[in-house]
């Protein structure tokens, strides 16, 4: 057992004082208790719903401003922290590894905490963090040099922590934790770097681990310090000695379906991006799918075996991360079933049960890469819209440039879409770009890029790059849509009163009808959102946060779009919102 440790390699202020803990009753029900939101997601199914309808479609002209909290300093850089709310008390994280306790009557400050990250962290995609767990009378996060912290909720001061992976080999963290039979589930970042990625289950109150899980085949997992059983069959799908470090990052976090007892994670985009070094003769008999990366990955949470696999991009080579979030949800006739809109640009629904697939539509406009998806929802490729072999090319430096859309950034990216109990239809926030891209040769190096690709972003469309889309996920047909002008790169949230919620780069906190789109209130916040929106019941009055605050990947990513946006202010603002008892039923 490892010995606690005190606050001494951060920066602590407290004005604690003790509360109630957090229970795995109200983790398993957090969808449905109404004062409280404990675990990522509004409830571990991410279905992002409330059943709150205090707010509504007539009053919710009538939300005005209840307090405001600034993050403080100069590290204004992309806030994509989802808070959670409990016993009087606001946990959200912030850029740079930084963690605040926020009392929700008033906006004030109880305690900060503050990483001390080392140099040389290396994070593709912004310093960003998006939100901790709850557990017990912990507060449970990760930081950008791949640890694991635990931190007393009440106090702040550290009770535990570990090493994910090691930071100087490219691995880092930036999702939030999940807390599933007393065990907190993490995965990792860094797919750019030649990393492995993998699943890992801790003892939530103590932080020792449990099991872990590789995510590509030919790699060991372990299960109570011991090796358990390898990922897939080595060789099987990875040429070589390329699995080794084969990427597969499952940088976004999971979801949990207590229906079936099953995790769900994402597994990135393989390494390199090149897939050429990762092919293995083109022969289009599964040989070269590179397993398990690009794919959703049902895990025995007791034991971390894989249960199921259904891979979204087999010999992926666009960068088309298979990270993205599954919700577990019941269609309108009642069958159990889960959905993901992929950054390749479909929006999938696969049967909870095992895995298998069920519907694959296109989200986006102008899929360029793949013509539809045959009856197993495998791509049907289109050739030549693969970036070329670097090998075939005159100089045998740079591969046959193409044009490809979605872009690498993806139809959908990490901004989490919502399910609507309401209407039975997911809300998803996804864009219209694509790029050029071309192969490039590339070598493993520690520490080190390992992409093997060249890339410029460029916008589609001249009116619009974000659409936020409303989809039945019955027929895959396209219910509304709103566009806008920049990338959307924010959360949505859903509720019984007939609304979804979101922000824009542009600054502006949104609520839509749920059945026909039409803007019913909005706020400016002042910088780009791109955090998640959460919403509760305190005093008899329904409240509803969201943290502003601009950046993410599109500014160090975006090409031509991000010349777009570079006006965009950053920022650290959370902003609380209430439907006053009188104006609640106020014309």
């Amino acid at each position: 057992m490892r010995s606690l440790l005190l606050a001494t390699t951060a920066a602590v202020f407290s004005f604690g004082y003790a509360s109630a803990e957090v229970t795995d009753d109200d983790i398993a029900n957090d969808s449905t208790i109404t004062n409280q939101i404990v675990t990522n997601g509004m409830g571990r199914a991410l279905q992002r719903y409330s059943p709150l309808d205090i707010l509504n479609k007539d009053n919710v002209k009538n939300l005005v401003p209840a307090w405001a909290f600034s993050l403080g300093g100069e590290k204004q850089r992309g806030q994509e922290t989802q808070p959670l709310v409990y016993d009087g008390v606001m946990y959200i994280t912030g850029s740079y590894s930084r963690m605040y306790a926020i009392d929700i009557e008033t906006g004030e400050e109880l305690w900060q905490y503050d990483a001390r990250l080392p140099e040389g962290i290396l994070p593709c995609c912004d310093v960003v963090n998006r939100g901790a767990a709850l557990y017990k009378d912990l507060v449970i996060f990760g930081t950008l040099d791949a640890r694991i912290v635990a931190l007393n909720k009440d106090t702040g001061d550290v009770v535990w922590r570990d090493k994910i992976e090691d930071y100087k080999a490219g691995y880092s963290y930036t999702a939030a934790p999940m807390i599933v039979n007393g065990l907190v589930v993490t995965g990792n970042s860094g797919g750019e770097f030649g990393i492995v990625g993998a699943v890992q289950a801790r003892d939530a109150e103590t932080g020792e681990m449990v099991w872990e899980r590789p995510v590509i085949e030919g790699h060991m997992g372990t299960l109570n310090g011991e090796e358990s059983t390898m990922t897939g069959t080595l060789n099987a799908t990875w040429p070589g000695d390329m699995w080794k470090t084969g990427g597969g990052a499952t940088w976004l976090g999971g979801s949990y379906d207590a229906r079936t007892d099953t995790i769900i994670m994402g597994a990135g985009n393989p390494a390199p991006w090149n897939s050429w070094l990762r092919d293995a003769g083109q022969k289009n008999d599964g040989s070269g799918d590179n397993l398990y990366a690009a794919s959703r990955i049902g895990i025995d949470p007791a034991t971390g075996e894989i249960k199921w696999h259904f891979q979204t991009t087999p010999r992926e080579g666009w960068d088309y991360d298979g990270v993205n979030e599954v919700v577990a949800y019941d269609n309108r006739t009642g069958e159990q079933r889960l959905a993901t809109a992929d950054r390749n640009g479909y929006f999938y629904v696969l049967d909870a049960a095992d895995g298998d697939f069920v519907r694959g539509v296109p989200f986006v406009k102008n899929i360029s890469w793949s013509s539809g998806l045959d009856e197993n929802g495998r791509p049907i490729w289109v050739e030549e819209n693969r970036p070329g072999d670097p090998a075939a090319a005159a100089d045998g430096q740079k591969g046959e440039v193409i044009f490809a859309s979605p872009s690498f950034l993806g139809g959908k990216n990490w901004m989490p879409m919502a399910f609507s109990q309401n209407t039975g239809n997911f809300y998803v926030p996804s864009n219209e770009w694509g790029m050029d891209i071309w192969n490039e040769p590339i070598t493993y190096k520690k520490g080190a890029a390992y992409l093997g690709a060249g890339f410029t972003i460029k916008p589609n469309y001249e009116d619009h790059i974000g659409s936020l889309k409303a989809i039945d996920p019955d027929t895959g047909e396209l219910v509304w849509e709103f566009k806008n002008d920049a990338p959307l790169w924010g959360g949505v949230m859903t509720t019984a009163g007939g609304l979804v919620f979101t922000g824009t780069p542009e600054g502006k906190f949104i609520a839509f009808d749920d059945a026909t789109g039409e803007i019913l209130w909005s706020f400016q916040t002042g910088s780009g959102i791109v955090g998640q929106p959460v919403t509760w019941e305190q005093n008899g009055e329904q409240y509803v946060s969201i943290i502003s605050g601009w950046g993410g990947a599109v500014p160090l990513w975006g090409g031509e779009v991000a010349k777009k946006v570079n006006y965009l202010n950053q920022g650290g603002m959370l902003w609380t919102f209430r439907l006053p008892k009188q104006l609640a039923s106020a014309d």
